[in-house]
């Protein structure tokens, strides 16, 4: 529908309908005729256009009264506009009917299209039901194909681990075990435990586990295990004593005279360990033929330690200059036994034995340990620089072995450290024992300088600190031997002189000091001389010795009763002077030192208090009764009695002062009487005149109490007196 706009002038404008041609065809419009034509086409004026008629439409102004001829002259315009259209309509008629025949001849072949449809679907159907056909018989046959692929290739797999390739078939049969073929024979191995493995029930399907094929092969397989170990051990078996024997043969390999020989087992492991994976591969398929093969080794190896040993102590013993020493012992002339170097002292030798053979036994150890594929934790090995910081350069051996992945990760297994252990010990076996290896190289350094037994327990307490008990327990076991049978023997010697000392004890009177007591002290400086480790051997040595030289030296002084304290401080300020060097660094003689100084002053404190009332007897006794009245009376009274009045004080003074001088020099001379020490004599003489003025000081109180008004030498006046003298 077309909507006209009409511009309105007046009430009389005419409508004229005129025809406009587009490309479309003829269109009717509606003219409205005034002194202006306005033309209303099909299409719609723009926004701007409206607006600018409704600014035209504006200069038009109409009044009130006119609205009754605007509304008809719109109704005139409405039926115009509508006959211009029913005009338009009938002009189109032959148009439409030329549509209706197009429709029905449309329609027509609509029909025919839908019939050939029909046909095609119809013939479709036919095609679609042939396709979904072939179709699945290709799905079948496609399916079959894979099924038949998937066959071939389980029983290709299946007939892979039935079948023995023909060059391992040889190796495992009848090959050579020499260190040539030896990478065959290991890439055999590892093919026949792949091979036993993947026939276990649990590594492949149950259906084959069934499969008589698949049985009697791993029967095959199983019976071809059991050949190749028993062929594998007994050439183990043999070949370890043989490679053994070889190495005996050649003297070169140990020490001979005039040439020591350290031990080198570097060749030997190296020959060893070209079979160490073979030893795995047996361990992993049979582990009942590893008991026979480790004893084999372990008996073959002791053979040539024990024979490196042996060689190394006896060449030893005849290399060294060590003469025997002339150790200070406790009887013989007092000038006798004088100390003596220690230069290539029998220890020396000993220190090589075992700086040499320890690290050797732990390594070969721990080299037992790994080459026999013993499920333990690594083994470390021998440190000889931590257990002898002086020691030469040690062999060292590395027991680092090819891992195997068949064997696993390695744990303490408490069976396999038994195991291990009973290996070690027959591998060590009869090492400790041999008269002419450690033992008789101790019982010869003992036998040419006794004190060399300081120096070897030290050492060999070092290497048993330094070892770990889970590297070698028979080795630590081969130390503790050695420290005993080291303690026995210096035990024995500090017995011997014991016994020496008591013999003293049977002598006749005995003057002056005794010979034990200087030959102690050297003694003593020599047994310092050879420490190097612990104290604890030389500590009880002291003890012991020095214990029995006092019990000893007791008894000697009640052999002459007068001259007991004489003896007494004599000996004991010897033994002060003698270790007062000594003393000073060693806590041991120390305390035995303060012993003697307490004993010695005990002693000089006994004699003087004698020698003093011996000259002075008669005035220390009535100083002595005023004592004893002094507890039952009062000092005035002690003049009224009987022996005590100032007459008897007056006599009893003259004649103990009456010729002072002669008294002191005769207590002088008395103190100097049956003196073989000199020396000793002015520190007494000094220890007499203290000791004598303490006690006259004493005296003079007690007489000012009793006697006030008597007139006695001063103290100051005796200390002048005996001054002058």
């Amino acid at each position: 529908m077309h909507g006209p706009i009409a511009l309105l002038h007046n009430k009389n404008t005419q409508a004229k309908v005129t025809q406009v041609s587009s490309k479309d065809g003829p269109v009717e419009s509606l003219v409205l005729e005034d002194e202006s034509h306005v033309i209303v086409e099909k299409d719609l004026v723009s926004q701007g256009e409206e607006e600018d008629i409704e600014a035209l439409l504006g200069n038009y102004v109409m009044a009130i009264g006119e609205a009754e001829a605007f509304s008809e002259r719109m109704k005139r315009e409405l039926v115009a506009l509508e006959s211009a259209n029913v005009y338009a309509l009938l002009e189109t008629e032959s148009v439409v009917e030329e549509v209706l025949q197009g429709l029905e001849i449309a329609s027509i072949c609509v029909e025919d299209m839908d019939e050939w449809l029909g046909i095609f679907n119809i013939k479709l159907r036919h095609m679609r039901e042939d396709i979904q056909s072939i179709e699945w018989r290709n799905n079948r046959l496609e399916l079959q194909s894979d099924s038949n692929v998937a066959l071939i290739n389980e029983v290709d797999k299946l007939l892979e681990l039935l079948q023995i390739p023909p060059e391992y078939e040889e190796s495992l049969t009848g090959g050579s075990f020499d260190e040539g073929n030896m990478v065959k024979n290991i890439e055999a191995c590892d093919w026949l435990t792949s091979a036993i493995k993947n026939l276990e029930a649990s590594n492949i399907d149950p259906i084959y586990v069934k499969l008589r094929a698949a049985r009697e092969k791993r029967a095959e397989f199983v019976l071809l295990k059991c050949t190749f170990v028993r062929r594998a051990s007994e050439f183990l078996r043999n070949y370890f004593p043989s490679l053994i024997d070889s190495m005996l043969n050649d003297k070169g390999n140990f020490s001979q005279r005039g040439h020591l020989q350290r031990p080198d087992h570097t060749d030997m492991r190296y020959k060893f360990r070209t079979y160490a994976r073979l030893l795995q591969h047996i361990k992993s398929l049979d582990k009942s033929c590893m008991m026979p093969l480790r004893k084999a080794y372990c008996h073959s190896l002791n053979m040539i330690i024990r024979r490196e040993s042996r060689d190394f102590s006896n060449e030893l013993r005849n290399s060294s200059k060590a003469s025997k020493s002339s150790t200070p012992l406790f009887e013989g002339p007092a000038g006798a036994n004088q100390p003596a170097s220690i230069t290539d002292s029998p220890a020396d030798a000993y220190s090589k034995m075992i700086t040499v053979f320890v690290p050797l036994l732990v390594d070969e150890s721990a080299f037992l340990a790994h080459f026999m594929c013993f499920e333990v934790s690594a083994l470390p090995q021998s440190d000889a620089s931590s257990s002898n910081p002086n020691a030469e350069s040690t062999i060292t051996s590395s027991v680092a072995l090819e891992a195997s992945a068949s064997i696993g990760k390695t744990s303490n297994n408490p069976a396999e450290m038994g195991a291990l252990n009973e290996c070690i010990q027959e591998l060590l076996d009869g090492i400790q024992v041999d008269l002419e290896d450690f033992y008789a190289l101790v019982d010869w350094a003992f036998k040419l300088d006794p004190l060399s037994c300081i120096s070897m327990h030290g050492l060999t307490d070092r290497y048993l600190s330094g070892q770990k008990a889970e590297v070698s327990g028979y080795v630590q076991v081969l130390l503790d031997d050695l420290e005993t049978r080291i303690t026995i023997l210096f035990s024995r010697f500090v017995d011997d002189a014991c016994y020496q000392i008591e013999k003293y004890e049977r002598n006749v009177r005995q003057i002056g000091v005794v010979p034990y007591i200087p030959r102690f002290s050297q003694l003593a400086a020599r047994m310092e001389q050879y420490i190097n480790g612990s104290r604890d051997l030389v500590d009880q040595a002291y003890t012991k010795i020095v214990t029995i030289m006092f019990v000893i030296l007791e008894k000697i002084a009640q052999v002459e009763p007068k001259y007991v304290d004489i003896v007494l401080l004599e000996n004991y300020a010897a033994f002060q002077h003698s270790l007062y060097d000594l003393a000073n660094v060693v806590p041991t003689l120390a305390k035995y030192y303060h012993q003697a100084s307490e004993a010695y002053e005990q002693a000089c404190s006994r004699h003087i208090n004698l020698v003093i009332y011996i000259h002075f007897e008669k005035l220390f006794q009535f100083a002595r009764k005023i004592e004893e009245l002094m507890y039952n009376m009062s000092p005035e009274e002690i003049p009224f009695q009987v022996g005590m009045s100032k007459v008897d004080f007056r006599k009893m003074l003259k004649s103990s002062l009456t010729g002072l001088d002669k008294t002191i020099n005769a207590m002088y001379r008395k103190l100097q009487k049956n003196m073989t020490a000199e020396e000793l004599l002015p520190s007494l003489w000094e220890k007499c005149k203290k000791e004598f003025l303490d006690k006259y000081a004493t005296f003079l109180k007690l007489i000012s109490k009793i006697y006030p008004d008597e007139k006695v030498i001063s103290v100051n006046e005796m200390r002048d007196t005996l001054a002058s003298l």
